[in-house]
């Protein structure tokens, strides 16, 4: 936490040259054994009633909250050009393994096209709420997700971050994210979660075809879902234009290996830019409440590295910011940051902010410790419950 003491007597712009980025923030240690873990509450966090507020009318002075459709012209133009030279190279390579190549750089591509539905749902990219929600529901539908079920998750996470029974982000789906979902793994699932840290990075593999799946289940299940058949109709007509190209000119073995490569690549690239963002911060009490400001930033991991990095993880890497400002535009999100980094100077608010190596090892380790729950009896010593019995 010291990253933000001692520069609250330095003026602005020296103070912001001086503030020392802050590695981790650890949740509170369970004392109780393996699967007593303890969660952050209101002591733990003094209350900030008017932070946001004045954080705010900075930013909204500043004109940070402003469109920038020029940004995201470049963007759709930069991938639309990637798109056709993909496209373009698999009809020039033809039978050949270096498709997995061309495989590998679509699962990029896709990805950085769902940065742009993310943007889209907060409002970021166009003037009202209502076109940018359908541009989003386009968008997302387009890379085989559903718009309507990852919206009806990530409304509740960022009301909630890292908010046990609230933030849908930390219930347990293969990987547990608290030790008293841990505890209760059964069989091959206890096995994965005793080493889910290590696991994770592998796990994600799986995910594209996880986040198509979850989505296609709740569009065929949910009642009343706004945009079913437009959503199902984009998702046919997109796999329809990738796996007949796809299956038509490649062997059958290759061409199974094409779309393996391709759900891999996707799902890596979506869990390791979302994964470093509260993965390893402070759990918060389901019975806590907290003020917007402290919930938020407390909760929440930046990742340093400039302009490369927000290219990378699509202005995610700005978490903080972004908690705080969900409608804003990605380009604006460096100049916030300077203003909550200086805000948090003066008042003695962690601010925490990494690497992006670092921040991985971070998520390996704090899942691992997770894990060590899995099986656990509640009053195992966790010495125990790590190091094994004699």
């Amino acid at each position: 936490m010291g990253g933000c003491l001692g520069l609250s007597q330095l003026k602005g712009s020296e103070r912001q040259e001086k503030i020392i980025s802050i590695t981790q923030i650890e949740p509170t240690a369970a004392t109780l054994g393996p699967i007593r873990q303890t969660y952050s509450g209101n002591a733990d966090f003094p209350p900030m009633a008017k932070a946001y507020k004045q954080v705010s009318q900075v930013v909204k002075e500043t004109g940070l909250l402003g469109r920038t459709r020029w940004f995201y012209v470049l963007v759709s133009v930069g991938i639309a050009v990637a798109l056709g030279g993909l496209i373009t190279g698999f009809i020039l390579l033809g039978d050949s393994w270096f498709q997995l190549l061309i495989a590998a750089g679509l699962g990029i591509v896709l990805t950085q096209i769902a940065f742009l539905g993310h943007e889209a749902a907060h409002r970021q990219i166009l003037t009202t709420g209502p076109a940018n929600f359908k541009l989003a529901r386009i968008v997302i539908a387009s890379i085989g997700m559903s718009y309507s079920w990852w919206d009806s998750k990530h409304t509740k996470h960022h009301g909630n971050p890292n908010q046990v029974g609230k933030d849908p982000d930390i219930e347990v789906d293969t990987i547990s994210f608290l030790e008293e979902d841990a505890a209760k793994a059964k069989g091959l699932i206890k096995l994965i979660t005793r080493k889910q840290g290590w696991l994770f990075f592998p796990l994600l593999t799986l995910e594209g075809l996880n986040l198509h799946f979850l989505g296609l289940k709740y569009l065929l299940t949910t009642k009343n879902v706004k945009g079913r058949w437009t959503e199902l109709s984009i998702i046919a007509l997109r796999f329809a234009l990738i796996l007949v190209p796809v299956f038509m000119m490649l062997p059958l073995g290759m061409a199974f290996a094409f779309m393996g490569v391709q759900f891999a690549v996707f799902g890596v690239y979506m869990g390791a830019a979302f994964a470093p963002n509260h993965k390893g911060m402070p759990i918060v009490d389901p019975a806590a409440r907290l003020d917007f400001f402290t919930k938020q930033v407390r909760t929440s991991r930046n990742i340093s590295g400039g302009w490369w990095t927000t290219w990378l993880m699509g202005g995610l890497n700005y978490q903080v910011e972004h908690h705080l400002f969900p409608s804003m535009p990605r380009p604006h999100l460096a100049k916030a940051r300077e203003i909550v980094r200086d805000y948090c100077a003066a008042n003695n608010v962690p601010y925490t902010e990494t690497s992006l190596g670092r921040s991985y090892l971070i998520v390996i380790e704090y899942l691992n410790r997770v894990g060590l729950a899995a099986g656990a009896d509640p009053f195992d010593c966790p010495a125990v419950a790590q190091f094994g019995r004699a």
